[in-house]
């Protein structure tokens, strides 16, 4: 998760031996100004959205709170093929530099300093979406269809509805029959796994380190 933001000037450091005068002239640190957060995340959001399509990203959520004396916006991207580290810091800055672009044209985004993060959904971001869907396939997930819970694995996903695997049989479903979708984190069996130290019949290649050299007798090391 990349983090940026808006901050005003530091305070200045404080002197040793003026501890009383200084504690008299030092004032809190004002609070975020109260603003209408769902507003003013209306407001965000129409200022980053074509920003981030225009990246080649999907803007899949923001969030607005206060955080001291500052607001933190938070920033969620996606895209097919998921988004790598480099990606979060290339949008963060057009998102940052797009906010700032707005505000000096004179339209007030958001009043105050303000602290940007910017990242991608977790697997545990619930499925609602047919794009959701569709980055998930080949996924165990678990979802309310036509009024019961089932889990399956996701084999399929179009615009018009998913195909889950159920205990071996093909079921689909149009998206106006299926609940939010929640990803089952599925961790391999430990004796299923190959570990690449280990021959196919499973020996270990150091049990020939020790074995009789021509003359029937063990190599001394």
């Amino acid at each position: 998760m990349t983090q940026r933001g808006r901050t005003g000037a530091r305070p200045a450091n404080r002197r040793p031996g003026n501890r009383g005068r200084d504690a008299s002239a030092e004032t809190p640190a004002p609070a975020a100004p109260r603003i209408d957060l769902v507003a003013a995340r209306a407001r965000v959001r129409t200022v980053i959205e074509p920003v981030v399509a225009a990246a080649g990203f999907d803007l899949e959520e923001v969030n607005l709170s206060r955080a001291g004396r500052r607001h933190l916006v938070r920033v969620l991207v996606d895209a097919d093929g998921g988004i790598s580290l480099d990606d979060v810091a290339v949008v963060s800055r057009e998102i940052s530099a797009a906010l700032d672009a707005a505000e000096e044209a004179g339209g007030e985004v958001l009043a105050g300093e303000y602290q940007l993060e910017v990242g991608s959904p977790g697997v545990d971001r619930p499925l609602t979406l047919p794009r959701h869907w569709r980055r998930n396939v080949s996924r165990l997930v678990t979802v309310t269809a036509a009024g019961r819970s089932v889990t399956g694995r996701v084999t399929a996903a179009d615009d018009d509805g998913v195909t889950l695997d159920i205990d071996g049989k093909g079921a689909a479903f149009g998206y106006a029959d299926l609940g939010p979708g929640r990803v089952q984190i599925e961790f391999k069996r430990l004796d299923e796994a190959v570990f690449p130290d280990e021959d196919e019949d499973g020996d270990d290649p150091g049990d020939d380190e020790d074995d009789d050299d021509e003359d029937g007798e063990g190599e001394d090391k």
